[in-house]
Order: structure tokens, then sequence, then C-alpha cells
């Protein structure tokens, strides 16, 4: 793949007025002018769905989803997995020979908690229910964006995990305490929210596991640094590889052979 590296520093601002712009939009307008069509029904062993917002989407060649990184690494594992969702990337990627990359997620930029929740159950329906879900940086736009009291996000994220545990009692949700934005970007009280977001989770993680569905949380802050970032708060390559690292080092220990 080429560096990009060069194009992603010399454009940092621009790409950061893009994403603010787009954000505003996509909140205003849900983001989500497709129609959702029911997939095929996956009969991987490993049904696993990337849940989030930009983090997940990406938008090669400005920034990059983790997606990719971790698709290539499961893959080399040997791994029988499927990347399911009703969103199909749109972008160009190097596929492995005789085996294109999986296009397959649910994230949506600029979507906050509320949004997911409300939209999660009919994702469901429409591609069937996963057997592992990465919950990328939960509550990230609602803390960017003061689009909810911190204390309703943290219900929305419980919401969503029933959601999810109610349509497949045996699933296993990694969920992420999220890496932080570009230094000059935060600001003290999104600093200290997502600080506080961080350790949330481990909270939700431990209320919300069960006897049969696993919360598992992954540290996606500690290491990263503004090196990672293409943008404000999106991955360049190196950090989608980080991100994608961290994922799949739980995954091997709950994937099923």
């Amino acid at each position: 793949m080429i560096n990009l590296s060069f194009l992603h520093k010399r454009h940092s601002k621009f790409i950061s007025l893009l994403w603010i712009g787009v954000l505003i939009v996509c909140t205003a307008n849900s983001c989500d002018d497709e129609t959702i069509t029911p997939k095929p029904r996956s009969t991987s062993i490993n049904k696993i769905m990337p849940l989030g917002a930009s983090r997940v989407e990406g938008a090669s060649p400005a920034f990059e989803s983790f997606r990719y990184e971790l698709w290539k690494s499961l893959v080399a594992g040997g791994w029988d997995f499927d990347y399911i969702g009703t969103r199909t990337d749109k972008f160009s990627y190097e596929g492995i020979p005789d085996l294109p990359f999986d296009p397959d997620h649910e994230g949506r930029g600029g979507w906050t908690s509320g949004e997911i929740l409300k939209g999660i159950g009919s994702w469901i329906r429409a591609v069937g229910a996963p057997d592992i879900v990465l919950f990328s940086s939960p509550g990230g736009n609602d803390i960017l964006n003061g689009l909810a009291t911190y204390d309703k996000t943290v219900s929305n994220i419980n919401a969503i995990i029933d959601t999810l545990q109610a349509v497949n009692p045996n699933v296993v949700i990694i969920i992420e305490q999220l890496a932080p934005g570009k230094s000059s970007f935060m600001t003290p009280k999104t600093t200290a929210d997502f600080n506080k977001m961080q350790q949330e989770v481990l909270t939700i993680a431990a209320e919300q596991t069960n006897t049969t569905s696993k919360v598992l949380t992954v540290d996606m802050f500690t290491g990263f640094n503004d090196t990672y970032l293409a943008d404000d708060v999106h991955y360049n390559e190196v950090g989608a590889k980080f991100i994608a690292d961290r994922y799949y080092t739980v995954l091997q220990g709950i994937l099923k052979q």
C-alpha cells in the first residue's frame, strides 16, 4: 500500500475541517441515507461485527479503519471468520492472492451512542446476529460534541450491549478503552471525559458479563500517540495497525477453531 503519511501531514488541517463538517451533517441527517437491504446470512463460526462510527468506517486514503489490518492478521492466522454488517466499504484495499478484502462493517461516521442504539436492532435483522462484536470508541462522538450527558452515554452503551446479548445470548463483545484524539485537539474537558470513559468501560464489562456472554475490554490508549493519527481523531496506517494488533491479541483467545 502506498505510504500516505506525507499527504496526511500536509493536509491535516483540511481533513480536520472535513471531519467536523461531515460530523455535523451526519448528526443532522442521521448519516444513513442508504436503504438497509438484508444480506445473505453468514455461515462462518466466527461472525465478527465491527461496530462504531468513523474509526470503524474509515475514509481511505484520508484516514484508515483498523478493519483492513485486522483482516490481514486474521487471514494470516488461518482463522475462519467473516465480517458482517449492513455497510459495505467502497474504498480499495489490496487483497491477498485469491482472497479479496472483506468489506462488511457497521461503522457510520459521526454517529453517537444514541444513534447506534436506535439502529442496532434493524442492522442485526438485516445481516443476522454476530458471534463477536468489536465495539469501537464507545461514546467518543458524544463526548467530542456534547450531544448527550455522560450518564446518558453510559446508559446507551449498556443498552446496546443488552440488545446484542438479547439476539445472541452467547455473543462476545470486545469494547474499547478508546484512544484519544490529537493532543492539540483535545481540550481539558474532552481529555477528562475520555479518561473517565476509559475507566467506565471496565465497570460496564464487569457488570454486563454473564454466564454465557463475555464483555471484554481492550486498552487502545496506552502507548497511543499523535503519530498514529491522520488528522485530529482518525487513524493513519500506523495507527490502524496499532488498533488492529490490540484487537487481534484479544481475538486469539476467543475465536473458535
